[in-house]
């Protein structure tokens, strides 16, 4: 329902009305109030059968969503490189939805439209409340600033979330298949299986690294934030060449900043994911080979103890490189591991 109401010092009645969120105010012209009040109905009927021509351009009715959205991206910016990279994707995402069923202002967005925009999403679950996060909170913003009543993204249905065991463990035909076809990543898969190695730790291997007369991989464990001796298996060795100690092992996969590491590693995760769909196997994850090395050892006997070692665990001695106390026993379990290659 709209309101006349006048302003200090102007004698004419101003009429004012919420449209799509958006507060509308226009000058009636007139200083008389019976007849602005007819002047008032009549922009009423207009603005329930959504004409506006009385009111001039509609572009005041709210920006223009894609500026709303652009300037959204920029904001979060200044949060974090991370935080602007999701931002982006996601309000990309909806844009794309948004111009398809022809939303072109904030006030057009209703919790249908988000309804809608969830069904689009081709994508898990636990991503489309990611993305509703996103808009929620760029939606929030519309709220402050009166182009929206209220928050839409805080009343979409979203889908149940169905916990499912990520980092399941490899068993023996998972094996089979994954070395089968691992092609160029045969020995980054290698690595991973026989040392137990978290993947961002395997890719920043260098051939400085590996102590072949020791037969062990000394390296900082980025987690722990510890230097670690792991023990290498004799298939391993076999494989390794010689380089400068600088070299890293594997070259598509290193680098010192973290994100572009876990950017990198995208390539050999989604290369893995890709045979077990091929081959009709559950999901699983780089860090599934750490699970599949423990549960291997556990399997043959190697005590909890010994394996938390192995495993590159956080140790309370932060003065010496943490080692296994009895590497023989080390090697003869991890060269007792089956060989898939």
């Amino acid at each position: 329902m709209s309101t006349l109401y006048k302003q200090t010092g102007y004698p004419c009645w101003y009429w004012s009305a919420y449209y799509k969120g958006k507060r509308l105010r226009k000058s009636t012209r007139l200083s008389q109030k019976s007849l602005a009040q007819k002047i008032q109905q009549k922009w009423d009927w207009m603005l329930a059968s959504d004409d506006l021509s009385f009111y001039g351009s509609t572009s005041v009715l709210g920006p223009d969503i894609h500026g709303f959205m652009d300037e959204h991206i920029k904001v979060r910016r200044r949060i974090s490189i991370n935080t602007y990279n999701t931002a982006r994707t996601v309000v990309n995402s909806l844009s794309d939805y948004l111009k398809s069923i022809n939303v072109k202002t904030v006030g057009d967005i209703t919790i249908k439209v988000l309804d809608g925009y969830i069904d689009h999403l081709s994508c898990s679950a636990k991503t489309k409340k990611n993305h509703m996060i996103e808009i929620r909170q760029m939606l929030k913003r519309a709220v402050i600033e009166g182009l929206l009543p209220n928050n839409p993204a805080e009343h979409v249905t979203l889908p149940r979330i169905i916990k499912a065991e990520i980092h399941r463990p490899l068993g023996q035909y998972d094996l089979e298949v994954i070395f089968n076809h691992a092609g160029a990543w045969r020995l980054y898969f290698e690595f991973l299986y026989r040392t137990g190695l978290r993947a961002g730790d395997v890719a920043m291997l260098t051939y400085g690294n590996i102590d072949k007369k020791r037969k062990v991989i000394v390296s900082l464990i980025r987690k722990s934030r510890r230097v670690h001796e792991v023990p290498l298996s004799n298939v391993l060795l076999d494989q390794i060449g010689d380089f400068g100690v600088d070299q890293p092992l594997f070259p598509t996969l290193y680098s010192q900043s973290e994100r572009k590491l876990n950017d990198n590693l995208a390539k050999p995760r989604k290369f893995l994911q890709g045979i077990l769909k091929a081959n009709n196997r559950k999901k699983a994850t780089l860090h599934s080979f750490r699970t599949t090395f423990n549960n291997t050892l556990r399997d043959l006997g190697l005590s909890i103890d010994d394996r938390a070692v192995l495993l590159a665990h956080s140790s309370s001695e932060t003065t010496k490189i943490y080692t296994h106390p009895n590497l023989e026993l080390a090697f003869e379990y991890i060269n007792k591991m089956p060989d898939f290659s």
